[in-house]
């Protein structure tokens, strides 16, 4: 597997959604499958479809159930969501931070990628109806507008940045679309309504969270004080400023290094910028 995926990086979300995690060693796919008790047969049918265009898995259809495409399914939506989407927001808003945060321009390609993250976003939440693809027609507009018609004095490596991070998901997204093709559309066909209601429902449905699950959101106040610490207050200045106590502003400090894994205060810099916590 490691060969396969050091060939092919874009799989590498698409195992995540599996559970498979970077790492794999020298274990194959079987060998992670029986780890992680999935079925093979789905699991190589979803890396093919993702790999060749004109590859159709007809004769691979029944070896495996309409509950693991549920899961599939489930957790690609959730992965859009909270991870691919708000990674290109977090490219964007570093290079317009870096860029010069009051340019009209920019601020008017904020305002379509917004439009987009909306529009992405309540399709994967609300759609049940799966004859049309997913809308990336905003998605293809925000990489040209970027390749052809933005100034040349931006910053060209964080711009490079944030079309890599589209180009990846565009692609991921056409895959993804014939996985609903090839696979998807013709499981709800072997089902009855109410099977293919449940089916629905389940993909559409968030997956439930350990109780145990950390929480890696700052809170607003983590956040109010996370803006305070990069620009220079100390410690003391900062309970002044917000009238609380120094052990709290101590205990905000340790939970806010805990959750973004930053102790410096360029450390902590960068990640206000790249969230869109700060401009220069």
């Amino acid at each position: 597997m490691a060969v396969v995926l050091a060939a092919h990086n874009e799989l590498i979300p698409v195992l995540n959604r599996f559970g498979i995690r970077l790492g794999v060693g020298d274990k194959t796919v079987l060998d992670l499958c029986i780890e992680h008790d999935l079925n093979p047969d789905f699991i190589m049918t979803v890396l093919n479809v993702y790999l060749d265009e004109s590859f159709i898995p007809d004769a691979s259809l029944s070896l495996f159930d309409t509950e693991s495409i549920a899961d599939y399914f489930r957790q690609t939506v959730q992965n859009y969501i909270h991870d691919l989407v708000p990674n290109i927001e977090k490219h964007l808003n570093a290079f317009i931070a870096l860029s010069g945060s009051e340019n009209t321009e920019l601020g008017m390609l904020r305002l379509l990628f917004l439009k987009f993250k909306e529009r992405m976003t309540n399709h994967l939440q609300n759609s049940v109806d799966y004859d049309d693809d997913f809308p990336d027609d905003l998605l293809h507009d925000l990489k040209n507008i970027l390749i052809k018609h933005l100034s040349k004095d931006y910053n060209q490596n964080l711009c490079y940045a944030v079309i890599f991070s589209l180009n990846s998901f565009e692609k991921d997204l056409a895959a993804h679309n014939r996985l609903r093709n090839k696979v998807l559309r013709p499981k709800l066909n072997e089902l009855d309504p109410m099977g293919m209601r449940q089916l629905q429902e389940n993909i559409s449905s968030d997956p439930p969270h350990p109780a145990h699950e950390p929480n890696h959101q700052l809170s607003n106040r983590e956040k109010e004080i996370l803006r305070l610490i990069v620009q220079g207050y100390l410690n003391k200045e900062i309970a002044e400023a917000l009238t609380i106590s120094h052990n709290t502003v101590l205990t905000h400090r340790k939970n806010i290094i805990a959750k973004t894994g930053i102790k410096t205060v360029s450390g902590l810099t960068f990640y206000c910028i790249r969230n869109g916590l700060i401009s220069m």
